[in-house]
């Protein structure tokens, strides 16, 4: 199967090189031709945009960094999509636009299928990282070979849409995560403890969880560089808001999150790394969230392994 990849920045980058190092067919296409000139000078081929991506390739999977981008790149691959061809949506984005999208293909005779990841880059540079995908069984059937190159545990959701509003909660709770550890560490340095041993204690105990286990690490480095920005957060988790919204659940942790971030990127900016929103109460505490032995950034020290199918507990999946 001859595969397209459009969007190689932080995330796409590494999925596609995923896809690249394994013998797949890859084609690629970027804003930034030096990121294209990259992937070729390794084996990829250049497509001229992304109308000839869609003619050339019998799936075309897009990791943009917003969903105003998917759509313009989907208006110029419209007129190519037939019976046969696939979209991926790699990007985290909105439930109704990748259905309003999906749709559009899906009335040409092709297939559509959200599947954003989850895990971080240092796993989606080793191909270690989790994949969600929405679509119909059979075309899930058809794109799971090359979705277990890029990823190992790959998650069937249900249908077109189901795996943006899983990514998006994921990224809320990751969020959630983020903002506990921060105070955790800010309150303990005042309390008088050894960051050091504050790491460990909270990492073995029932308060710990991946984003401690990851993002702690960079932020008591100081490199604070988790490759995630802030406006990528605000936008993720203002996604969750308006599901929230939509479904008439009144949240009350989800919106002072929103404020939070507003207030680090009027501060700090819209790029800032995530992870310097510990900085707002470093400035409020004059105390300074660092310490020795940690990473200034995450790398994946798990071999790349063959990816499987996650079935959900209490699901038994049909066999064949």
């Amino acid at each position: 199967m001859k595969v397209g990849f459009i969007g190689l920045g932080n995330v796409g980058g590494k999925l596609s090189g995923s896809l690249l190092r394994n013998g797949i067919d890859l084609t690629v296409h970027d804003l930034n031709p030096d990121l294209v000139a990259g992937f070729v000078s390794r084996g990829a081929k250049a497509a001229e945009g992304p109308a000839q991506m869609m003619r050339d390739c019998d799936a075309v999977i897009t990791c943009l960094p917003s969903p105003a981008a998917s759509a313009a790149v989907m208006e110029e691959m419209l007129p190519e999509v037939g019976p046969g061809k696939i979209w991926m949506e790699m990007s985290t984005t909105d439930e109704a636009e990748v259905k309003r999208l999906g749709e559009q293909v899906i009335a040409r005779g092709g297939a559509a299928v959200d599947c954003p990841v989850s895990g971080g880059c240092h796993r989606a540079d080793t191909g270690n990282i989790s994949i969600f995908a929405g679509c119909d069984r059979a075309t899930f059937e058809r794109i799971l070979p090359f979705l277990t190159v890029m990823g190992r545990r790959i998650l069937h959701t249900g249908p077109l849409g189901s795996a943006s509003v899983l990514k998006v909660m994921t990224n809320y709770l990751a969020t959630a995560n983020l903002l506990t550890c921060c105070e955790a560490l800010v309150t303990m340095k005042a309390a008088g403890m050894d960051l050091n041993t504050t790491y460990e204690a909270i990492k073995i105990s029932s308060g710990t969880s991946f984003v401690h286990e990851t993002e702690s690490q960079v932020i008591l480095n100081g490199s604070r560089d988790i490759n995630f920005t802030m406006d990528l957060v605000k936008k993720d988790i203002g996604l969750f808001q308006s599901i929230a919204d939509r479904t008439g659940v009144p949240l009350e942790i989800s919106p002072l999150m929103i404020s939070i971030f507003e207030d680090g990127i009027a501060r700090y900016g819209m790029r800032a790394q995530s992870d310097d929103i510990i900085r707002r109460l470093e400035e409020a505490t004059g105390l300074d969230i660092t310490a020795p032995g940690f990473p200034p950034e995450m790398v994946d020290d798990e071999p790349e392994e063959p990816g499987y199918e996650v079935v959900p507990q209490g699901l038994v999946r049909a066999a064949g």
